[in-house]
């Protein structure tokens, strides 16, 4: 007997009309007591003070607020929307004896303590994933860059997964969890695939074949709108960008604006050969998946998979060479300043690195590298290995 045909249950995802290579940033911070240095669930008490305001939200739990820049043409333009947000935040944290820092996660808090945002979908989302849901003590970079042409969607985001894990190797930031050293610098990309429709992205080929999965996953009950898919890259239809959102949180705003600057030249630099009739390399969904581990596994360490041939080559050195590559890209849009900002990057080491010389400059002390997220915040930029241990010796 023949099989009968599966129904397709497709959702319509208009794509928004969206200004060609525009960006936005998503920064998620957390909330740290002053005295204890742990986190402090107090985010609806502090947004409650703020009031409405456009560039400053609330998310899943309650030890987290996201500075949200607008939809601007220039990394520059984006920055000076947090940096103003973040001051915006200040009187409110400071008679809280609350400071603001980031990074992929907190270097000792709990997970198991820390509560959620009182809202129906994160309810939904913590009924459903259990332990798992709870587990979401981690704190990202997102980078939202415009599409001109819905066409260009697809194309763009499987080229962008040639190099999104050197994008986490950059913005590794989360070597620890609940105070133990996991031996991983990017522990958040190892807890947020947990989730349901979390993880490496699909590769689909055609807009049509996306609506199909997007309508096949509300039809079952996975998700209810798209906005529930959360692939470390994925297009966001309602904003008419692309999304990366494989990133730890930044730690100061020279990394936050160099992730962003280069995810931006990335995204311009593939739509241009698209626009020269070039056919962007692709991945196999196996390599995606094999670069997402070695990057979280080991860093600025990790030699990552570059081609479809199967080619290899030190994370490091692939950046360098991006860097050139993209310089010229990166003066037509504007952002030459804040690229060569991931040099700094490449200099100081990752965050996770520098979180790790300034706990064993501390002899192990966790505390030492909650102190140097502040430390780093404040300088609005990575500390050089001997700043570190100077820190660690003052406090």
């Amino acid at each position: 007997m023949a099989h009968e045909s599966r129904r397709v249950h497709r959702a319509a995802l208009p794509f928004a009309t969206s200004a060609r290579s525009t960006l936005g940033i998503e920064w998620e911070l957390q909330l740290i007591d002053r005295d204890c240095l742990d986190l402090r669930q107090c985010a609806s008490e502090i947004l409650g003070s703020v009031g409405d305001d456009p560039h400053i939200h609330g998310e899943m739990m309650l030890n987290t607020v996201e500075l949200v820049s607008g939809a601007r043409r220039t990394v520059a333009q984006c920055v000076e929307d947090i940096a103003l947000a973040f001051d915006r935040l200040l009187p409110t944290t400071g008679p809280l004896h609350v400071e603001l820092a980031s990074a992929g996660t907190h270097p000792f808090a709990d997970p198991l303590v820390q509560k959620v945002t009182d809202a129906e979908r994160y309810a939904r989302l913590v009924d459903r994933t259990r332990l798992w849901g709870h587990q979401m003590l981690i704190f990202g970079t997102h980078v939202h860059v415009g599409i001109e042409d819905r066409d260009k969607v697809l194309p763009i985001l499987s080229a962008l997964l040639t190099r999104t894990a050197h994008l986490q190797c950059l913005s590794a930031s989360s070597p620890f969890w609940a105070g133990q050293d996991t031996g991983y610098a990017d522990n958040r990309a190892m807890m947020f695939q947990q989730l349901p429709t979390a993880g490496a992205p699909h590769q689909l080929d055609t807009w049509e074949a996306l609506e199909a999965y997007a309508g096949d996953m509300v039809h079952t009950g996975v998700i209810e709108d798209f906005t529930e898919v959360r692939w470390d890259v994925r297009p966001s239809p309602r904003l008419g960008t692309i999304e990366v959102r494989s990133c730890d949180a930044a730690t100061n705003l020279t990394e936050l604006a160099g992730i962003a600057a280069l995810t931006q030249c990335l995204v311009e630099d593939f739509s241009r050969r698209l626009d020269r009739g070039e056919t962007l390399d692709v991945l196999p969904p196996w390599y995606v998946d094999e670069n997402k581990w070695r990057s979280a596994r080991y860093g600025m360490d990790a030699i990552l998979i570059i081609d479809s041939a199967g080619e290899e080559e030190l994370a490091t050195d692939t950046v360098a060479r991006m860097l050139t590559d993209l310089a010229p890209v990166a003066e037509d849009l504007g952002c030459a300043r804040e690229l060569e900002g991931v040099r700094a990057t490449l200099e100081a080491g990752a965050s996770y690195q520098r979180q790790m010389t300034a706990t064993e400059a501390a002899g192990g002390s966790k505390d030492a590298a909650v102190r140097l997220m502040l430390a780093e915040l404040r300088a609005g930029r990575p500390l050089l290995p001997d700043e570190i241990r100077a820190l660690c010796a003052s406090a």
